[in-house]
């Protein structure tokens, strides 16, 4: 019999599980069915495609850690499902969130304006910037998951030492030694947490050069360039406040050992954590033009709200 917990942990799973995956199976198929048209997709496409794809396997992999946790403890605990889990979540997450931190850095090289040679150089040459910076993700998601090799030693010897039944002072470094691998680990978070600062303020700075600029020539400040920066900077916004409640999620997962009640705790986190691929998929529907439009003909299409011999979003 399930506890009050457990129910409701249940409920917002399921909820947040299947929105993540209509949003971003949305996003793939609207992107896939206009690429096979097309032949062709463009860079920024092409990152929120991999983003909704790789948000979608991040969805199973948290849906499957938090049903093991409420249905079969023992076995999310175990050293070997742990690791497989930690192996594929660790690479999935990382992945994500360097592909969203390339999008951002595509936005604020495309968007923003500036006169600075290095600005300029990487302007002109963005498409190859971002595919190298995708290539470098993907590099650095590796050596995120490889990393964690490490962390499973400490903790098979921890399981050994604890097995006996014996806790000495050797275990009890061992155990802090496998936290303080376990907080090391998330400074891999650091270096996309930073580009996407970077980009943030530079379209800042750069949509504040430009409003000074529109006034003082006595024109309207709703040009297309001034709302082509509120809608990138709304965008790197809204992931960056995800990825940081991600972030503080993680850190509270890390630490729940310490609190009093940790299967509590640890769902908690588990519905915040999985917010963020969920959060992900609506960001980028909603600001991206293309997916809105077709979004908004979608609803009205199902509503009956589409008129007689008025094409569909899906229709050839």
């Amino acid at each position: 019999m399930l506890g009050f917990a457990e129910s409701v942990f249940l409920v917002l799973s399921v909820t947040e599980f299947i929105l993540g995956l209509l949003g971003n199976g949305f996003i793939g198929l609207v992107n896939g069915s206009s690429w096979f048209k097309n032949k062709r997709i463009s860079l920024s496409d092409f990152i929120i495609t991999i983003l909704a794809l790789s948000s979608i396997v991040l969805l199973w992999i948290l849906f499957t850690d938090g049903l093991l946790l409420v249905f079969s403890s023992k076995v999310h605990d175990s050293g070997i499902v742990m690791q497989i889990i930690d192996i594929f979540w660790t690479f999935t997450k990382h992945l994500n969130i360097w592909f969203a931190t390339c999008l951002g850095v595509l936005y604020c090289l495309k968007i923003a304006s500036f006169s600075h040679s290095t600005f300029l150089w990487l302007k002109w040459r963005v498409s190859k910037v971002v595919v190298w910076m995708m290539l470098g993700a993907l590099l650095l998601s590796c050596g995120s998951t490889v990393s964690l090799s490490n962390e499973f030693k400490i903790y098979s010897a921890l399981r050994g030492i604890d097995g006996t039944g014996n806790v000495t002072e050797h275990f009890r470094k061992k155990r802090n030694e496998y936290y303080l691998m376990h907080l090391l680990g998330t400074l891999w978070n650091l270096p996309p947490l930073i580009v996407s600062l970077a980009s943030y303020l530079l379209l800042l700075l750069s949509l504040g050069r430009h409003t000074r600029q529109m006034q003082q020539n006595g024109t309207s400040s709703r040009d297309p360039s001034t709302e082509a920066h509120k809608r990138a900077i709304k965008i790197i916004l809204s992931l960056l406040f995800l990825f940081l409640l991600y972030f503080l999620a993680f850190l509270l997962a890390s630490a729940s050992h310490v609190l009093p009640n940790t299967k509590v705790t640890i769902m908690i986190c588990e519905v915040i954590t999985m917010f963020y691929p969920v959060g992900h998929s609506f960001i980028l529907i909603l600001g991206n033009k293309k997916l809105k439009q077709t979004f908004v003909e979608m609803l009205r299409c199902e509503s009956g709200h589409l008129k007689p011999g008025t094409k569909g979003p899906f229709s050839p």
